[in-house]
C-alpha cells in the first residue's frame, strides 16, 4: 500500500529546493579585478552558502520529520493489520459456528420432521381459534373418513371446543377425551388429549396448542373382551365351587337310586322310574365332573387297567339313559384283555361324554356301536377306540369349534364335554377325531398309545 506524505513536510521540501535552485546567474560583462566587484561576489558567496547550509538543515529536519511519521505510519499500518486478521478470523470462526449452527438445526428439524410423520398417534397443531394448521400421515388418516362425513369445518368447531374446555379447567388437558365416529358403518373410536403451548393461557393470535390423536377402538374391545374373560372366569371360579358343594350329595343320590333299581329289578313298572332317576342323576354327574375337569385340568393318575372291562363297566353305567330314550349300545372287542396305562376316572368320563352326546343326537331306536381294536394291526403300538351313531350328523364347517369350551350345537347344553374329551385324551399323549355327515351319523375315534412314552 502506497501513502501520501503530511502536507507540512511537502511543503517544506519544496521550499528548500526553490531555495537552493534560486541562485543568481553569474554577472556578465563586469570588468574583474575591480575590488567593489570582489566584495560584492565574496558577499554573495556567503550569503549563498548561509543560505544552503540552512537549507540543508531543513532538509535534514524534513527528512527526519518523514522518517518519523513514515515509522508510525508503518507501525500504525502493523496494527492495523494485525487486528483486521484477528477480526477476520473471528469472522471466519462465528460464521462457521453459525453454519454448523444452521445445519444442526436443518438436521434437527429433519429428524424431528420424520418422527413426526413416523409417530404411531396423529398429531394436530391448531390456532388461537382452533383451526388445524399441521396434521401428520397417522392424524390425516383418522381425521380423513370422519371429514369426508362430517366436513372439516365441524371437525375445526370441534377442536375449538376441546381447545375452550382446556383453557377453562387445566387439569382437563390431562385427562382424554372420546370422540366417536362412523365413517363406513363401522363405528370407531379416537381418543384426544390437548396441550396449549407455553407457559400461560392467556388468548392470543400467536398461541397454538398441540392435540394427540389415538385410535383407541380396538384398546376398548380389548377391555371389554378382558371384562368378559374376567366375568367368565368369576364366574368358573363360582360353579366349580358349586360342582364340589354338589358332588358329595350327588353321590350319595346315586348310590341309593341304584340301590332303589337293585330293590325293583322284578318290578317292571318301577324299573321305568329308577332308570329315569339313574339317567337324571348320572346326567347330573356328567356335567358336574365336565365342570371340575375343564377348570382344574388335573394330572391324570396313570396305571396299567383293562381295557375291556373299563368299557363294559361304562355300557352298564350308560344303560339307565339308552333305554330312557329308546336306544340301543352295541360292542365290539377285537383286543381281548389287554391292558393299556391309563386313569380309569378321566377316560370313563371321555366315554360317558361321548355316548351322551350320540343319545342327544339320536331318534327312538337309534344304536351306538362302541368298537375297540388295534389302530396298526402291524405294529401294536396303538388302540383304536371308535363311538358311531345313527344320529342326524354334524355340518362340516362346525368341525373347527367342535372341541372348543362352550361351543354346542344342542341348547342348553354348556358345551364342555368335547373340550373335557380332547384334554383328558391329549393328557394321555393320545388323539381324538371326527367324522361325520348329516343325516348318516358321527364317528369320533380315540388313538390312545399301547404303552406311556417315557419323557
Amino acid at each position: 500500500m502506497r501513502w501520501n506524505l503530511p502536507c507540512k513536510i511537502c511543503r517544506a521540501m519544496s521550499t528548500t529546493l526553490a531555495t537552493l535552485t534560486d541562485a543568481p546567474p553569474k554577472a556578465a560583462g563586469r570588468p574583474a579585478g575591480t575590488s567593489s566587484g570582489k566584495a560584492c561576489t565574496t558577499k554573495q558567496s556567503s550569503s549563498r552558502r548561509a543560505r544552503r547550509s540552512s537549507a540543508q538543515r531543513s532538509l535534514s529536519r524534513a527528512f527526519e520529520t518523514f522518517q518519523t511519521a513514515a515509522r508510525s505510519l508503518e507501525k500504525s499500518y502493523g496494527h492495523l493489520q494485525r487486528e483486521v486478521l484477528r477480526l477476520r478470523f473471528e469472522l471466519e470462526h462465528t460464521s462457521r459456528d453459525l453454519r454448523a449452527s444452521l445445519e444442526e438445526n436443518a438436521r434437527m428439524r429433519t429428524h424431528l420432521a420424520r418422527v413426526l410423520e413416523g409417530l404411531p398417534i396423529g398429531v394436530v397443531v391448531t390456532d388461537s381459534e382452533g383451526r388445524i394448521l399441521t396434521a401428520n400421515p397417522e392424524a390425516r388418516r383418522l381425521l380423513e373418513p370422519w371429514a369426508g362425513q362430517v366436513g372439516a369445518t365441524a371437525i375445526n368447531s370441534i377442536f375449538s371446543e376441546l381447545l375452550c374446555g382446556a383453557r377453562e379447567t387445566p387439569q382437563s388437558r390431562h385427562g382424554e377425551h372420546e370422540l366417536s365416529i362412523q365413517p363406513d358403518s363401522a363405528s370407531r373410536t379416537i381418543g384426544v388429549s390437548c396441550s396449549v403451548l407455553g407457559q400461560e393461557l392467556a388468548r392470543s393470535a400467536a398461541e397454538k396448542s398441540v392435540f394427540l390423536l389415538r385410535d383407541t377402538t380396538e384398546e376398548k374391545k380389548q377391555n371389554a373382551q378382558k371384562e368378559l374373560i374376567r366375568r367368565r372366569e368369576s364366574l368358573a371360579e363360582m360353579a366349580a365351587l358349586l360342582a364340589h358343594e354338589i358332588r358329595n350329595p350327588l353321590g350319595s343320590l346315586e348310590l341309593f337310586a341304584g340301590l332303589l333299581a337293585d330293590a325293583t329289578a322284578s318290578q317292571p313298572d318301577l324299573r321305568r322310574w329308577t332308570d329315569h332317576m339313574q339317567a337324571g342323576l348320572r346326567l347330573l354327574s356328567a356335567t358336574v365332573n365336565n365342570v371340575l375337569q375343564y377348570h382344574s385340568r388335573p394330572e391324570p393318575q396313570l396305571a396299567s387297567l383293562n381295557l375291556d372291562r373299563l368299557m363294559r363297566e361304562s355300557i352298564e353305567f350308560l344303560r339307565p339313559l339308552a333305554r330312557q330314550s329308546g336306544l340301543r349300545i352295541d360292542f365290539y372287542n377285537g383286543l381281548g384283555d389287554l391292558e393299556i396305562p391309563a386313569d380309569a376316572h378321566r377316560l370313563q368320563q371321555v366315554f360317558f361324554n361321548l355316548a351322551v352326546n350320540a343319545f342327544r343326537s339320536m331318534a327312538i331306536g337309534g344304536m351306538l356301536a362302541i368298537r375297540i381294536d388295534w389302530e396298526d394291526a402291524s405294529s401294536f403300538r396303538a388302540v383304536r377306540i371308535e363311538f358311531e351313531d345313527t344320529g342326524c350328523g354334524i355340518p362340516a364347517e362346525h368341525f373347527a369349534r367342535l372341541f372348543d369350551a362352550g361351543f354346542t350345537l344342542t341348547p342348553g347344553n354348556p358345551g364342555l364335554g368335547l373340550a373335557v374329551c380332547k384334554s383328558v385324551i391329549e393328557q394321555h399323549e393320545g388323539s381324538i377325531h371326527v367324522a361325520s355327515e348329516p343325516g348318516k351319523g358321527t364317528i369320533f375315534t380315540i388313538v390312545l398309545p399301547r404303552e406311556r412314552c417315557e419323557r
